[in-house]
């Protein structure tokens, strides 16, 4: 008779252990993670200065203002964001697919039995992502400098380089150019979004964000080389072998036993690499400092140079939000994307 009440005690005592135990990991979460965020918000919506505590009696509420400046607001807080957030696409555009499949390969390369010294490549195709990234960013500068490697072997071809980080057009914008459009039509030109024309959203990536974006690629995809070979491993060999004896040839058995197996991991590559692009901020800040004409500025970097470089900490902490709201937005619609391809 006494069993039961014994039992409830005791699953009351182990609850409260448990919760017990998870009390400093719940405070620094607060502390550290909530915290700064219920602040940055705070912040967002006042007209706090930089100077004193952003809760002193000094510091009131603008509401939206800060908010309505960046996007509805015509003036250069919003054409600056509607550069900011079309050169980060680009760069998400063609960052995150790169990457992903570039890290897919090395990871079904390195993990053939057949192949010798695998432990030595997968060392080395990792090595790049945890290089200092300030080391790594003065060699891109170098290698795509004026008279670095890349205009070398260009010139050894018999072509011209480009001036990488001095050139502020868009690669799309030369090869309209190369095809004899050299005007915008009227209908892209007189209309647009934030601040910029349709035709200024349809320049592409400057050369100097296809020097950035060969950086991003080269030093990432060593790291989810490393999350994929996991997922490899543990597909049963039996798939494939009885995809072989099936007559299915590698491109099948990659399409049909290997990718299926790895959506979960795919979805974690594509939700980590969304979210590292849409806040690439370091490459920005040591390789351009959004130059050249602001063509790699981004969301993240224009943040910082509001709050701490012109004291406009409401539009720097309304940036921050905004980007916060794409990046879950993107994840969303990604997820939504994979399952109605069978993830689950």
């Amino acid at each position: 008779m006494n069993l039961l009440p014994r039992r409830g005690s005791l699953r009351r005592q182990e609850a409260a252990a448990g919760w017990l135990m998870t009390v400093p990991a719940i405070a620094l979460l607060l502390v550290f993670l909530v915290a700064p965020i219920a602040m940055a918000a705070w912040v967002s919506l006042s007209n706090w200065t930089g100077i004193g505590s952003p809760f002193a009696s000094g510091v009131s509420s603008v509401g939206m203002r800060n908010y309505a400046a960046l996007l509805t607001e015509p003036g250069l807080a919003q054409q600056q964001l509607g550069e900011s957030l079309r050169n980060n696409l680009y760069y998400v555009i063609l960052v995150v697919p790169l990457q992903t499949v570039l890290s897919l390969g090395l990871a079904l390369a390195v993990s053939r039995k057949r192949l010798a010294g695998r432990g030595f490549f997968r060392t080395a195709y990792y090595f790049p992502s945890i290089t200092s990234s300030v080391a790594i960013s003065i060699m891109f500068l170098f290698v795509f400098g004026n008279a670095g490697v890349v205009n070398a072997v260009i010139g050894y071809l018999g072509a011209h380089g480009p001036d990488w980080f001095d050139n502020p057009s868009g690669v799309l914008h030369l090869v309209y150019s190369g095809l004899g459009v050299t005007q915008p039509p009227a209908a892209l030109a007189d209309h647009g979004l934030l601040g910029m024309p349709w035709w200024e959203w349809l320049a592409g990536p400057s050369v100097a964000m296809i020097a950035i974006i060969t950086l991003a690629v080269w030093t990432t995809s060593g790291t989810f080389m490393l999350i994929f070979l996991p997922a490899i491993y543990a597909i049963p060999a039996e798939l494939e072998e009885a995809a072989i004896v099936d007559g299915a040839n590698a491109w099948q058995r990659l399409r049909r036993v290997i990718l299926p197996m790895l959506r979960p991991t795919l979805f974690l590559v594509l939700t980590l690499g969304l979210i590292g692009t849409w806040q690439v901020f370091d490459q920005i800040y040591l390789m351009s400092q959004g130059n050249p004409a602001g063509t790699t500025l981004t969301p993240a970097y224009l943040s910082y140079v509001e709050s701490f470089g012109n004291q406009q900490w409401g539009q720097g902490a309304a940036i921050s939000f905004i980007l916060f709201a794409i990046i879950v937005i993107f994840t969303i619609l990604q997820r939504l994307m994979l399952r109605d391809r069978g993830a689950t």
